[in-house]
C-alpha cells in the first residue's frame, strides 16, 4: 500500500507554524489538491491563503476541544490524508513539582488529541475508499531525555497508539505513518533549548511524503533522527511492523 499525495485531499492539524506550515506548503508543492489548514484560529493561516488561494483551507480545529473535531470531520469530508502535527512541550523532570500538570497537559494533547482525530477522521477516510493517517511522534517517543520527560512519555504512548493504528486501519485501505522528527526549528525547539542543533521544517514534510509513497510505517526526517533510525531500524522491522504486518 501506497499513497500519492498528487491530487489528495489533505488535513493538517497546528498547520499555522513551524512544522505545520511547512506540511501544508510541502503537500501543495507536491501536488496536493487542497489541504485544509486545520488550526484553533481561522485568522492566523491567512497567510496560507494569500500565498497558496483557495487551494488552503482554513478550518477551525483544536484538538482538546471534540467539538471542532467533529465539526471539522463533517466540513472536512473529502478528506483522503491527515496529518496530525499540532502537540506540545512542557520542560519538567519526573522530579519537578510541576510534573504532574505538565504531563496531564501534554497527555490530553499528545494522547487524547491523536485519540479524537483517529475516533473522528478515521470513518471518513475510510468512507472515501481509504487515504493515510499521518501522526507527528517525535524521536522523544524511543528515548526519554530527562530535561523534557514528561513531553517523552505523552509521546511514547502516541507512538503506542499509532502503532495500533496502523494495525486498524490497514485493513480498510489506509496507511499509518509514524513520523519522529528530531531537533527542528520550531518554537518547541527554542523552548527545549535545542535552537543551535535544529534543522529545517521542511525536512519533516519531505520525509512523510517519501514515507507515504514507499508504504513505510516510520519517517525520520533529520540528521539525529536518521542516526536513531537506522540503529532501530532491525526492532522496527522485526517487532513494531511485524506485530501489526498483515
Amino acid at each position: 500500500m501506497s499513497f500519492d499525495v498528487k491530487d489528495a485531499v489533505a488535513l493538517v492539524t497546528g498547520a499555522n507554524r513551524g512544522i505545520g506550515k511547512a506540511l501544508v506548503e510541502g503537500l501543495l508543492e507536491h501536488g496536493a489538491r487542497k489541504v485544509y489548514a486545520a488550526v484553533r484560529d481561522v485568522k492566523s493561516a491567512e497567510s496560507l491563503v494569500q500565498a497558496h488561494g483557495d487551494r488552503v483551507v482554513p478550518i477551525e480545529l483544536d484538538v482538546t476541544k471534540p467539538a471542532t473535531i467533529t465539526a471539522a470531520a463533517r466540513s472536512a469530508s473529502d478528506v483522503t490524508l491527515v496529518v496530525n502535527n499540532a502537540g506540545v512541550l512542557r520542560t519538567a523532570t519526573p522530579l519537578d513539582p510541576g510534573a504532574f500538570d505538565a504531563l496531564t497537559f501534554e497527555i490530553d494533547v499528545n494522547v487524547f488529541g491523536l485519540m479524537r482525530m483517529a475516533q473522528a477522521f478515521a470513518p471518513v477516510l475510510t468512507a472515501n475508499g481509504g487515504g493515510a493517517f499521518a501522526q507527528l511522534n517525535s524521536v522523544a517517543s524511543l528515548k526519554s531525555f530527562p530535561d523534557f520527560a514528561t513531553y517523552c512519555a505523552s509521546k511514547a504512548a502516541s507512538y503506542s497508539l499509532t502503532q495500533a493504528l496502523r494495525a486498524l486501519l490497514r485493513p480498510e485501505g489506509v496507511q499509518v505513518v509514524s513520523v519522529h522528527p528530531g531537533p527542528i526549528a520550531t518554537d518547541m525547539a527554542d523552548s527545549a533549548g535545542l535552537t543551535e542543533i535544529a534543522e529545517p521544517p521542511s525536512l519533516v514534510a519531505d520525509a512523510l511524503i517519501d514515507a507515504l509513497a514507499n508504504d513505510r510505517f516510520h519517517a525520520f526526517p533529520d540528521t539525529l533522527a536518521k542516526q536513531m533510525g537506522m540503529v532501530y531500524s532491525t526492532f522496527a522491522t522485526h517487532v513494531v511492523e511485524a506485530q501489526s504486518a498483515e
